[in-house]
């Protein structure tokens, strides 16, 4: 954290970090506060008990502390929570068994980021799958994850799972028609994980499916973030045969909920067809492909044995999880326009910027 302090007598607290790292001291009792643009004029705090590591790896600021609230160890990546002990069940089942479950056989599942192990290990509760390759960049991540969740990180042994240690975007990009699953378990639209939420992504996973292939990709909340979701399923629909969004309830994410958009090729996929006739009427092969590709009715269950081992997914909340509320479904599915701009603008400002930078140093040179 920074060195810097600053002090008020109103309330108590002399902050110890920049706006987006936040470790305070309130009536003498150490906070952290996840205080970041992303969800301005909000943050959730958490009481800490021991800060358990803090160091800067070449892409990130990698923090773990143990809090003195029920959920335990706290993964940080830039001041922003990633898992705790407590509600780490409730995004990594539902990103993995969301689209393992709907794929009646998945063999060969593709990780992108998930250093921390949780979405390997609950892909490893797959007796089908016969390969595992996880890409995550930053090393630092995987061991946090191995020194202070070693629950979460506990299939990093299993004999299926590869690692990849690069970026993920251009690993996936050099694959074609190898995967059945791609989990993007990515953290949000900043920094290292920029990449991950642009068209050309979505389409270099497209490419690396098989018929029938699933991509299930972290995509953020329905309260603060309709703008990037539109805008990503939109792109996505005009790739695959299906694209649907479901959620999970994360007490420690923004709002209390993260979302999922999984993008699906049927089995039939032609990638010749067009939705509609000249005359408009509805393709009845297009529809097909689309009902075959769907991913809100599981087309494989678990065994009772694995389930039993689960704390947050099941068969009924596999469905559940795609019900939306009603502003939430007219602005992914019915287009209807987004009131405000929030995580697009964020992205648009830092291409620009990106931009700008780029040209600075070559008209330097």
């Amino acid at each position: 954290t920074s060195s810097s302090t600053s002090s008020s007598s109103s309330s108590s607290i002399r902050a110890t970090t920049t706006a987006t790292m936040a470790f305070h001291e309130i009536n003498g009792k150490k906070w952290f506060t996840e205080i970041n643009d992303q969800w301005r004029g909000q943050a959730l705090s958490l009481q800490v008990d021991e800060m358990l590591f803090d160091e800067r790896s070449k892409f990130q600021h990698v923090q773990v502390f143990r809090s003195k609230s029920p959920f335990g160890n706290v993964l940080l990546l830039d001041g922003v929570i990633q898992i705790t002990d407590l509600d780490e069940c409730a995004y990594q089942e539902m990103i993995t068994h969301l689209p393992m479950c709907s794929h009646i056989n998945p063999e060969r599942v593709l990780v992108i980021g998930g250093g921390d192990g949780g979405v390997i290990r609950e892909v490893c509760r797959h007796d089908c799958v016969k390969e595992i390759v996880i890409c995550e960049i930053d090393k630092m991540v995987i061991e946090a994850g191995k020194k202070f969740f070693p629950k979460v990180a506990a299939a990093w042994e299993d004999k299926r799972v590869n690692l990849f240690c690069g970026d993920g975007a251009g690993f996936v990009a050099e694959k074609k028609g190898y995967f059945d699953i791609i989990i993007c378990d990515s953290s949000d639209p900043v920094g290292p994980a920029t990449s991950l939420f642009t068209e050309q992504f979505y389409e270099s996973m497209r490419l690396a499916l098989r018929p029938g292939g699933k991509v299930c990709t972290q995509a953020e909340t329905t309260w603060l973030d309709l703008d990037l979701i539109q805008r990503l399923k939109n792109a996505a629909s005009q790739r695959y045969d299906n694209v649907q969004y479901a959620y999970t309830q994360i007490p420690t994410y923004p709002c209390g909920m993260i979302g999922f958009l999984l993008c699906s090729l049927s089995p039939e996929r032609k990638t010749s067809e067009t939705a509609t006739t000249e005359k408009g009427e509805v393709n009845e092969e297009k529809e097909l492909r689309r009902t075959l590709a769907a991913c809100d009715v599981p087309r494989r269950e678990l065994p009772s044995k694995v389930l039993d081992q689960l704390k947050y997914y099941s068969k009924e909340m596999h469905s559940a999880s795609f019900v939306l509320p009603a502003f939430a479904r007219r602005v992914i599915y019915e287009g209807a326009e987004v009131e405000r701009s929030n995580k697009t603008k964020i992205i648009d400002d830092e291409k620009a910027k990106s931009k700008e930078t780029t040209k600075s140093k070559t008209d330097g040179e």
